[in-house]
């Protein structure tokens, strides 16, 4: 007697299996050869980069210690919400900047010298850098790097996507924001991926107020797949 198998269907994708789903579908369709991004190599990490004296700094960078997490829920009055409006403002700038920058050829460490030095022109302080070790001012996850990748002397190559994670320190307060960028002539299945995530991004938004919980956030967000492994900071506290 042959041995029984189970199997379980689930009638709704995730943004993941949409995207895989689509790559079978099109390896059925043609012939030629589906094009991947090549496997990830570990380049040079440079030195960091340094922050005038007169730049504000968050407490952990002089302590070396993470923040402990607030043990109770955070009120801001209008002074709080305006200033972490602010850095939020400043961090989307940058990112913008940065993501101008994405082209084949120019390395994750040139991104950071750059997105560096804007934060600091405009008088606020990295938060990455000095966070539990990190040696670096932005987050640059290429391809396959889930998230908060290093910068370093590896060149973008024509097809990569790139995830580009900006925090500002700006008053007393973290403004935290990330976007996935494509570099030159991305495949069709990335193109997709990315497309449905930012799409879930927004359905997610869209819930956010005065009150909501991350349970209807999450409801709202479909087709994708979801690994809780961080969250984005906004106020005084970084994580």
């Amino acid at each position: 007697m042959s041995p029984s198998r189970l199997v379980v269907y689930s009638r709704r994708l995730s943004g993941l299996e949409e995207a895989m789903k689509m790559e079978r579908e099109q390896r059925e369709r043609s012939n030629t050869k589906f094009t991947r991004p090549l496997p990830l190599r570990r380049g040079r990490v440079s030195p960091r980069l340094p922050v005038p004296d007169d730049i504000p700094k968050p407490p952990y960078v002089s302590t070396k210690e993470l923040p402990e997490l607030a043990s109770e829920h955070q009120f801001h009055d209008a002074e709080g919400i305006e200033k972490m409006r602010a850095a939020c403002e400043l961090a989307a700038r940058v990112l913008q900047s940065a993501g101008e920058l994405v082209k084949p050829s120019i390395t994750t460490n040139e991104i950071d010298k750059a997105v560096h030095q804007m934060i600091i022109d405009a008088g606020a302080y990295p938060s990455p850098l000095g966070y539990g070790g990190f040696p670096k001012s932005v987050c640059t996850s290429v391809n396959e790097c889930m998230c908060h990748g290093i910068p370093d002397s590896r060149q973008l190559q024509d097809g990569d996507i790139i995830n580009i994670d900006v925090t500002v320190y700006l008053n007393g307060y973290h403004g935290d924001t990330s976007k996935t960028f494509l570099c030159g002539n991305v495949n069709d299945i990335l193109k997709r991926l990315v497309k449905v995530t930012e799409e879930c991004m927004e359905k997610g938004i869209a819930v956010c107020k005065d009150g909501a919980s991350f349970k209807k956030i999450g409801k709202r967000i479909r087709y994708s797949v979801t690994l809780l492994c961080d969250w984005f900071p906004f106020g005084p506290y970084f994580r």
